[in-house]
């Protein structure tokens, strides 16, 4: 395991968490899969939120168990937000990317590069108490900030493997790919109490949010919310799952019927006691710490004849370009990065590569979704994620030149 660790003490730096249950009451339409609706809970559902504040910038992290939710619901957020005074370059939400999560609004590209999943109304009542139960955890977050220490550091866990199977003839397909890339760092961000004592902990690791298949249909934070349950039983703080570049990505287990046969629990011991030893590691020096947000939108060609969503106007062009938001964070040199697709690892790679920052770390699913981000390479090979894209071969070139050259110019 490869750890580096800074952590940081300042007068002016304030932290706060907050923990909210959004467990549906009823059935709700599951996202993820075939369209099917939920028989009951098998481990509750959560929003969290960390709010960090330098004295300067205010920032606002949300991590939900959900799968994936339209833009145009995190727009609907933001804008709330926005009226309590909070910029949306400095509110995130993200998700694990549970696939036994509940439907949160309207399906967005959801139903344009997925026909006939979401043929159904979907629950006005639960993605108002799901956007309204966020923004007012936002605000309970702000009311809450205190003093706090920042600590950043890494770690390894093999819970992952690629799933873009090869078949002898050349196809590809979903299954599991020993041999293909795959990201198994954690990028960990710890939050300390002036005292030392654990305040909260964000652990970012790319995996598909798959360990049941679609013949489960209980409410369930999957493997994510499995491994956040456990690190909190033994840290007794919150725990934000942020996913990664996970588009090629699945669990080792993968896509069984039920929570026994899919191995579930073990992945308390996979990845969760790997976040637990990395954290276990990380060491303290005390200084400033120092926020800065941006935010850059990357346009790239659309794919060819596709239709686009009702509503989300704001993300392509006359010209048929996708316009994909870019979000940044910079924690003096940690580098958080995010946005709302399902993006291939070797992207992420590519970019922590060049990046000049010594850690970066890739949010995706982050504030809506708009499919997946494959490679070039990918288009070429055919595949479930290629068809379930709004992009073209040239977006990996586009995205990764974009934003290594924006942090490459932030890092100087």
């Amino acid at each position: 395991m490869h750890l580096f660790l800074l952590a940081l003490l300042a007068a002016d730096f304030r932290a706060a968490v907050v923990k909210v249950d959004i467990t549906p009451k009823t059935p709700q339409w599951l996202m993820g899969y075939g369209p099917r609706q939920s028989t009951g809970v098998y481990d509750p559902i959560f929003h969290k939120v960390v709010a960090l504040d330098d004295g300067t910038t205010q920032f606002f992290l949300a991590a939900s168990d959900l799968c994936i939710f339209s833009p145009s619901i995190y727009d609907e957020a933001a804008q709330r937000l926005q009226k309590q005074g909070i910029a949306p370059v400095n509110f995130w939400w993200t998700v694990t990317h549970t696939h036994a999560g509940p439907e949160v609004g309207p399906p967005g590209m959801y139903d344009v590069l997925l026909a006939g999943r979401s043929d159904h109304e979907w629950s006005r009542e639960y993605a108002e108490f799901a956007v309204a139960s966020l923004v007012q955890a936002v605000l309970d977050a702000r009311s809450r900030l205190a003093p706090a220490r920042l600590g950043t550091g890494t770690g390894t866990s093999f819970a992952n493997i690629n799933r873009r199977a090869r078949d002898v003839d050349g196809r590809i397909s979903l299954g599991l790919n020993p041999d293909g890339p795959v990201d198994r760092q954690i990028g960990l961000l710890r939050l300390d109490h002036p005292d030392g004592q654990p305040l909260a902990l964000i652990a970012n690791y790319a995996m598909h949010g798959t360990v049941m298949g679609g013949q489960f249909t209980q409410v369930s934070g999957d493997g994510p919310g499995t491994v956040a349950a456990y690190v909190e039983s033994r840290l007794g703080v919150p725990m934000l799952y942020v996913n990664g570049a996970a588009g090629n990505i699945a669990p080792i287990y993968s896509v069984y019927p039920n929570p026994k046969s899919g191995h579930l629990s073990e992945f308390g011991v996979l990845l969760g006691d790997r976040i637990l030893e990395a954290n276990r590691a990380l060491a303290t020096q005390a200084g400033p710490v120092r926020l800065q947000s941006a935010e850059l939108w990357v346009e790239t060609p659309r794919k060819a004849g596709l239709g686009w969503p009702v509503g989300l106007e704001r993300y392509t062009t006359a010209g048929r370009q996708v316009r994909l938001p870019v979000r940044f964070l910079r924690l003096n040199d940690t580098v958080l990065w995010a946005a709302p697709v399902e993006m291939f690892c070797e992207l992420a790679f590519a970019v922590r590569a060049a990046s000049p920052f010594r850690n970066t770390f890739f949010y995706g699913y982050t504030n809506g979704w708009l499919g997946y981000l494959p490679t070039a390479k990918a288009f070429e090979e055919g595949g479930y994620e290629p068809g379930t894209s709004p992009f073209t071969p040239r977006a990996e070139n586009d995205v990764t030149r974009q934003v290594t050259g924006f942090l490459q110019g932030w890092g100087k």
